[in-house]
């Protein structure tokens, strides 16, 4: 009898960005200064402090910052709406991120030390304010007595995404994966002197072969990197291909000798950074998130305090799809939240598995809902994002990234998703 089945063939390319691309330029800055409103904000509130103007205690629970950063040439610009009782030195701040990047110097075409520095962020609108300090729920007798996160309403309305698959060690997509890494290592052999010509600019690319959605092979690689006017590209590809990609490759155990590989194909990267393009924080969320492989509700993450669903609840999707997936209740799962400006409680959640689940849907989304509180302020709690972890989050994606401050990247409710699925 005749085999008539067809197997399903495609390519998918994700892409990453070094730190010294601009717009992760803007990203880190907007963390940074986030970073350091809560670490400022917790001292205040250890020894005490009270505003004499306001008479407000300080506490890290109140700070709420949606922070946007802009750059080309010669100039950076920090905007947004801040809530602090904390001072903090934007110009130092900025700098400091500039300087660590790498851009030091007229031939980096940028430096920490001359270049211009505004700030024009400003108070956090009471409008917002009121809905998040008292969600819907506490203002109209909705809320369980005594429960503390039926009284943080969520800081915007969106829907947000997470998404795991089995197709690497840490659950995420292969494409964006080996693009992290390989920007990862642009950045490390840049900053070690093993390839001292480059500069801090860059960009990475992977094309995967899929076959009935698994991964089968890595078709094209490519690398676009800022350098030294003086060095000819054939010395850049051997470098690249040696210092980068070989061990890059061999640590995640994945061939790519068969692989088309690409270096600068326009031949000459010397005009980077923000003398090349200008950068803006938010401008890089497929690169944040999963590389196109699964869905992105749209909202930024850099610069926002958790209260803002776009971070935390994102954060938490994340958290839910890699414990469904860890769980080996689904080989791929992509999870979607929706909430409305100052309501605690999600207006929808959405498991979707592609067909690769092991139990029915209905009884994993069931369970979802049974293990995981997805309050903003139950977000908070359990993922202990009140603290100054963000800058690490701002180069080199969200996902997939095995650090103790990574909370959401634990599989700590894979036990509790088995057990309410019985």
């Amino acid at each position: 009898m005749a085999d008539n089945t067809t197997t399903k063939s495609f390519l998918f390319t994700s892409e990453s960005v070094t730190e010294g691309h601009p717009d992760k330029m803007c990203d880190q800055i907007s963390d940074a200064i986030l970073d350091a409103i809560f670490e400022k904000e917790a001292a205040l509130e250890a020894d005490g402090y009270v505003s004499p103007q306001s008479k407000t205690p300080a506490c890290v629970d109140d700070v709420r910052c949606a922070i946007e950063t802009f750059t080309t040439t010669g100039i950076i610009t920090v905007m947004g709406e801040v809530r602090t009782q904390a001072y903090v030195d934007v110009d130092a701040i900025v700098r400091d991120v500039v300087r660590e990047i790498g851009y030091t110097g007229s031939e980096m075409g940028f430096d920490a030390e001359t270049c211009a520095v505004a700030n024009y962020m400003h108070p956090q609108s009471p409008d917002i304010a009121r809905g998040v300090d008292e969600s819907h729920e506490s203002k109209h007798g909705q809320s369980e007595e005594g429960d503390p996160y039926d009284r943080i309403g969520a800081g915007d309305q969106g829907v947000m995404f997470g998404y795991a698959c089995n197709e690497t060690s840490a659950l995420m997509p292969m494409p964006i994966y080996l693009a992290h890494r390989l920007a990862e290592r642009l950045t490390k052999v840049r900053k070690d002197t093993t390839l001292p010509y480059l500069r801090p600019d860059g960009k990475t690319q992977v094309t995967v072969r899929y076959e009935d959605d698994k991964p089968v092979a890595v078709e094209k690689i490519l690398i676009s990197t800022q350098h030294a006017a003086d060095v000819e590209l054939a010395q850049i590809r051997a470098d690249l291909i040696e210092h980068v990609i070989t061990p890059v490759f061999a640590e995640e155990g994945v061939s790519w000798e068969d692989a088309e590989i690409f270096v600068n194909p326009t031949g000459r990267f010397v005009v980077g950074g923000p003398m090349g393009d200008t950068g803006l924080t938010g401008r890089k969320i497929i690169v944040d998130t999963y590389g196109g492989m699964g869905r992105h509700g749209g909202g930024a993450f850099s610069g926002k305090d958790a209260t803002k669903v776009d971070r935390s609840a994102a954060y938490a999707a994340r958290w839910v799809a890699k414990n469904i997936v860890a769980a080996g209740l689904a080989d791929r799962a992509e999870v979607q939240f929706a909430y409305a400006i100052g309501v605690a409680r999600p207006l929808s959640l959405l498991v979707e598995t592609f067909g690769t689940e092991k139990v029915p849907v209905e009884k994993i989304e069931a369970a979802v809902r049974e293990v995981f509180d997805l309050r903003p302020g139950a977000i908070i709690d359990a993922l202990d994002l009140r603290r100054p972890i963000y800058r690490k989050t701002a180069a080199y994606g969200h996902f997939g990234r095995e650090l103790p401050e990574f909370t959401w990247e634990r599989t700590d409710r894979v036990d509790a998703l088995k057990a309410a699925i019985q």
